[in-house]
């Protein structure tokens, strides 16, 4: 069985605590491993959630402020000693190209694997392939900060009774598949007689911003949404000053969007307990949780 599921790696904000290190997020989805924002610590931190780093298919990097990234270079490092051989691919805003250069090129290492940049010139569709559709939209943080909108394609199920119904089976479903349509004793039947298209799931990611539609596009309709919350209704203040979220905010975009499930996350070292996040949230949208490192999320 496929392994779906959200890994917090860290949840601080710029400062780490005693319990929470740099931002870090690990989404394992279809046989992939999607990481976002890696900070300081990454490395070490897939260690204590005895996750194995080689899993990882994509980084992406939401901009380039410290928290957000530092850990980059080290993941690349730590890829190529485990010598995988998948392309990892890197998501990041075209503008901070010199940053991802130095990240990238910051020590002396042998590289052995392939690495394939995606610098995000505009918003809309960054990346399609066989397993994800990917967009970002620009969010409103002071400087170049992409949120995530990462959609698995549709797949057709058929529905077994039908198949039975009309004596489809073996060989001849392989057949219907491909041509959409296969004789069976004199009838012909259709693909959609006996199928249907299963929309693929959404995952939405918007770390650092102020609330904003961009937000609110992104997480429209997402199984799983990951926000930020920095602060609390009562520094609100704070939020608005360095272009942050409040839990309440983080709620009413999710709500506004139609999400199903929200994750709280990159912390103010202000707050020893994250349970006032969800405390402030739930009034607004009640199927909110908080990041705690090592906490997993099914979805």
């Amino acid at each position: 069985m496929t392994v779906r599921d959200l890994t917090i790696l860290g949840c601080s904000s710029q400062q780490p605590t005693r319990t929470r290190n740099h931002g870090a997020y690990l989404v394992r989805w279809n046989e992939e491993g999607l990481l976002f924002d890696p900070g300081e610590g990454t490395q070490r931190q897939f260690i204590f959630a005895n996750v194995a780093p080689t899993c990882v298919t994509r980084m992406f990097i939401s901009h380039f402020h410290g928290d957000h990234c530092l850990g980059l270079g080290s993941m690349l490092m730590r890829l190529n000693l485990d010598k995988v051989t998948h392309p990892i691919h890197c998501y990041y805003p075209a503008s901070g190209q010199a940053y991802f250069e130095r990240l990238r090129y910051g020590t002396i290492y042998h590289q052995t694997i392939q690495v394939i940049e995606h610098p995000i010139k505009g918003e809309g569709l960054v990346h399609e392939d066989e397993n994800f559709r990917i967009e970002a939209r620009y969010l409103e943080h002071g400087v170049d900060n992409l949120g995530w909108r990462v959609k698995e394609k549709d797949t057709r199920k058929f529905d077994k009774a039908k198949l039975d119904a009309t004596g489809v089976k073996g060989p001849n479903v392989r057949i219907l598949e491909e041509k959409g349509e296969v004789i069976i004793q004199g009838k012909n039947i259709l693909l959609d007689e006996v199928s249907r298209i299963e929309t693929g799931d959404v995952l939405a990611v918007a770390i650092d911003t102020l609330p904003c539609q961009a937000a609110i596009d992104l997480a429209r309709g997402a199984r799983l949404f990951l926000c930020e919350s920095t602060y609390l209704e009562s520094h609100r203040d704070l939020a608005e000053k360095h272009h942050h979220l409040t839990a309440k905010q983080a709620a009413e975009i999710a709500k506004a969007a139609g999400a199903e499930m929200l994750v709280l996350t990159h912390f103010s070292a202000r707050y020893q307990d994250v349970e006032v996040f969800v405390r402030e949230a739930k009034p607004i949208f009640p199927n909110t949780f908080a990041a705690e490192d090592f906490r997993v999320f099914p979805f």
